[in-house]
């Protein structure tokens, strides 16, 4: 009994081993797919590359024969446990830049060492026994024995997760509501996740685990897996949000489903497809006759179960209180009818016109703004005769009434019945039948099922024209949803994007940086200062009782207050630390030359454009966080739920 529980937790730890493996790849294609202009977003991909490839690695060692073979999957792993810590320090830079805090120079340092680092460890585990010798077995586990270098190699990869794991902290004090700073908190703890999924701690314990308490150490195992598994998808969630103006329910089902038919769907096959391999094996029966059906069968199934299911969770977990207009919109979205549907089924309902009166032709016209359109005709008789508009119609005398179908007249070859509006009553279209004889005429029961083909040719024309004003509708307000949602995502984490559109003329945040230089350029004096759009910011006009409703001298005081912010701790130096401050302060508030200034600081004029665009783009920030900062505290932004 006791040997049959330890079986099973080495074969759920090997299923969770592919689960993970597939869960680390399909949000690997996730991040690639939705978000792939987003900075945090490829940092966050890069990692999951490194755990796929990681996991990978330890699903083919452990289940090779031979010795050679496992060493080359022990050896596959480090391509992506050496950069482990390469992509957390990215991800961390990311994080810190998305908040405001752009690098000076030295965290993009740091980051490109960590590649070169990576890269190193890379080679010399791949291509020499000094990080891991020879391969190891220890019950079911393989691993590789420690070699010299292994030590500094885990100094480095705690040492960048060290420092990762500091930019996370201060990047999560930068978010600026509740909201941003509880997702940001999930990806902090997410990011747990790749550190268990990818370091070798076989290498350093693993063996003596195994040998005295192997129980255990297969349960650990398992438990560790199935975290893993959590905090992968809970990293994910908190990085879906990044570089998207999706409202949350948009994001949350998006990655809802994406979960449900990826790693659900592929981990339970691939769970079910060894589960029956290792039962036909054991009952004696040919592996090759049940896998594969036992394969499409789960598939198709948890197809099934997700098609059915999916909508009703995603409306009682996502939607909330919303429940009702987001069924209004799906219904919306259903009952659309396209000018391929009208037409559609307008044929229809001409046909079955055609068929009941036994007349050869017939067509329909719609009541538009440069008068009758035809929609659709059938037969073959043309109403157009080639013109490409309809005939002038003029109503003659030559006209019959009827109990159900009203009013038809004569004209050309055909017999006109009126549609009405059902709505107002109004005429909206023409349904035409070639004519049988002069007059129109029709036996009672033709004219009943005539009338309601009638009727049903008229609602659709009128639900047609009421879609017409609703998409005009929609088109109006989506670029306005749009920029909402833009601002509202941005401001989650201090971005300069989410008061642009308050700014004449700005688009993007190079557009913004402009705005700041040129005010800058005319501190002292001039229309790029007295005309700049800057003059709106909420900082300006809560600033204008301090300087007497000077508009101009408040936007001064916020550039210099700006500028202040960009001065390091501490006395004052000409050192790097101090460059942008100093060019700042001689440049801008002692108003001197270009010459005089690179002369001072013992740098080329070219190395000193460059150095100031820098400078710029710091003060643009610092007076994006103090806008910001205003908004929150004012309660002008309302926080979404989660």
């Amino acid at each position: 009994m006791v040997e049959l529980l330890l079986n099973a937790l080495v074969l759920l730890n090997r299923v969770l081993s592919i689960g993970n493996t597939i869960t680390a790849f399909s949000l690997l294609l996730y991040a690639l797919t939705f978000n792939l202009r987003e900075r945090v977003a490829r940092a966050f991909a890069l990692l999951l590359a490194t755990v796929t490839v990681a996991y990978f690695g330890d699903v083919l060692a452990s289940s090779s024969l031979p010795d050679s073979e496992i060493e080359i999957w022990l050896r596959l792993q480090w391509v992506g446990i050496s950069f482990v810590p390469a992509a957390y320090l990215l991800l961390s830079d990311a994080l810190l830049a998305t908040t405001g805090r752009v690098s000076r120079g030295r965290r993009l340092l740091v980051v490109r060492l960590s590649f070169l680092l990576s890269l190193a460890t890379l080679l010399v585990a791949a291509f020499t026994p000094w990080i891991g010798e020879v391969p190891q077995r220890a019950g079911d586990a393989v691993y590789l024995t420690p070699g010299p270098l292994f030590s500094f190699f885990t100094i480095y990869f705690f040492g960048g997760l060290i420092i990762a794991g500091w930019n996370f902290w201060r990047a999560y004090q930068r978010c600026l509501t509740k909201v941003s700073k509880r997702r940001m908190a999930y990806l902090m703890l997410g990011a747990i996740a790749p550190l268990f999924a990818a370091y070798p701690f076989m290498m350093l314990f693993g063996e003596a685990l195994i040998a005295s308490l192997p129980y255990l150490f297969w349960l650990m195992l398992f438990l560790i897996n199935v975290s893993i598994t959590a905090l992968m998808v809970m990293m994910a969630y908190a990085v879906a949000y990044f570089g998207v103006s999706h409202p949350d329910r948009v994001v949350k089902s998006r990655l809802f489903q994406w979960i449900l038919r990826g790693p659900v769907v592929a981990s339970t096959v691939a769970a079910v497809t060894i589960l029956v391999s290792r039962t036909a094996n054991f009952l004696g029966v040919e592996e090759g006759l049940v896998t594969p059906f036992a394969m499409v069968a789960s598939l198709l199934v948890l197809q099934f179960a997700i098609t059915l299911t999916r909508p009703t969770f995603e409306r009682w977990l996502f939607y909330g209180e919303d429940r009702n207009d987001i069924t209004r919109l799906h219904l919306l979205e259903d009952r659309l009818l396209t000018t391929g549907d009208l037409r559609q089924f307008l044929e229809s309902v001409l046909n079955a016109v055609c068929d009941i009166s036994s007349v050869r032709s017939a067509f329909v016209a719609a009541m538009g703004p440069e008068g009758l359109e035809l929609e659709v005709a059938v037969g073959p008789d043309n109403p157009l005769r080639d013109s490409g508009d309809l005939p002038s119609m003029q109503m003659n005398n030559n006209r019959v009434s009827f109990d159900n179908l009203g009013t038809v007249f004569t004209w050309d070859s055909y017999w006109l019945v009126p549609l009405h509006s059902p709505i107002s009553n109004e005429i909206i279209g023409l349904l035409g039948l070639y004519a049988k004889s002069p007059k129109p005429e029709f036996d009672p029961e033709e004219e009943q099922v005539l009338s309601i083909m009638v009727e049903r040719a008229a609602n659709a024309l009128s639900d047609r024209r009421l879609q017409r004003e609703v998409f005009s509708v929609v088109d109006r307000l989506v670029p306005q949803v749009e920029a909402f949602q833009r601002m509202r995502a941005a401001v989650r984490y201090g971005s300069v994007e989410s008061f642009m559109d308050r700014l004449d003329g700005v688009q993007t945040e190079a557009d913004f940086v402009n705005l700041v230089r040129d005010a800058l350029a005319h501190f002292w004096g001039g229309p790029r200062l007295t005309n700049s759009p800057l003059l709106k910011l909420q900082i300006v006009r809560e600033s204008l009782e301090e300087h007497d409703g000077n508009p101009v001298n408040a936007l001064r005081a916020i550039l210099r207050r700006a500028i202040e912010r960009v001065r390091p701790e501490g006395e004052r130096r000409f050192t790097a630390e101090w460059i942008l401050y100093n060019i700042l302060e001689m440049k801008i508030l002692e108003g001197r030359k270009v010459r005089d200034v690179a002369m001072r600081l013992a740098m080329s004029e070219a190395d000193l454009y460059r150095k100031q665009r820098v400078a710029f783009e710091q003060v643009a920030q610092a007076i994006a966080d103090m806008e910001h900062g205003l908004i929150v505290k004012s309660g002008v932004l309302e926080e979404g739920g989660e």
